[in-house]
């Protein structure tokens, strides 16, 4: 559970995406952005939890083994938290908001919801974590996670004036590194369980 929580708040991270709903939501008002800020997580609760209940199924169809794609999901992530620890995803995130300011006003669905909350690095933890932990029980359990770290991501965005005030970006850069190096042996850790699956690990130990 403890893991699951941390993947989840390292994947999404809610600290990171603050300036850029600022940068999103330019003149609006605090309702103005609530409603945004709410649709945009109710939506990628959503979608989250659709790859939960059906993206086992759907690799089972493609022909794509759990092990595999726990591997393919650590490397995934690490490419993530590697860009977290070099300015690389931020700025990604950054430039495809200022492209979007000039075409939507109402930025809740894409890019918010869609990649920036719900991104291919939370589509694939969601699915692993169900994963390790098959069964009612699990899933149960990796969906209630998700929905408190939505929940944080929701009191975020709701409180990101006095937030961006309050840490500067000095603060939100060095919490984004920290987050960066967890998500980094978390990942590591998911590849290492992919391949002690396949019995890789332990031939090699």
């Amino acid at each position: 559970m403890v893991t699951a929580f941390v993947t989840m708040l390292v994947v999404i991270d809610p600290v990171a995406i603050v300036p850029i709903f600022l940068a999103l939501t330019p003149g609006m008002n605090s309702k103005q952005r609530a409603r945004i800020a709410l649709r945009a997580v109710l939506v990628a609760g959503l979608l989250l939890a659709l790859f939960a209940f059906f993206g086992k199924a759907v690799l089972g169809f493609i022909g794509i083994s759990m092990p595999a794609f726990r591997v393919a999901g650590g490397i995934l992530l690490f490419l993530t938290a590697m860009d977290m620890l070099f300015e690389r995803r931020t700025k990604r995130r950054e430039d495809s908001s200022e492209v979007e300011i000039e075409l939507h006003n109402d930025p809740s669905v894409f890019p918010m919801a869609i990649p920036l909350i719900a991104g291919p690095g939370a589509i694939a933890s969601v699915i692993l974590l169900v994963g390790q932990k098959p069964g009612g029980e699990g899933l149960v359990s990796i969906l209630g996670i998700t929905a408190v770290i939505l929940f944080i991501m929701y009191v975020f965005l709701r409180l990101s004036g006095v937030l961006e005030r309050f840490m500067g970006k000095v603060a939100i850069n060095v919490v984004t590194r920290v987050l960066g190096m967890l998500l980094a042996a978390l990942s590591v850790q998911f590849v290492l369980d992919g391949l002690a699956e396949f019995g890789f690990v332990a031939s090699l130990g």
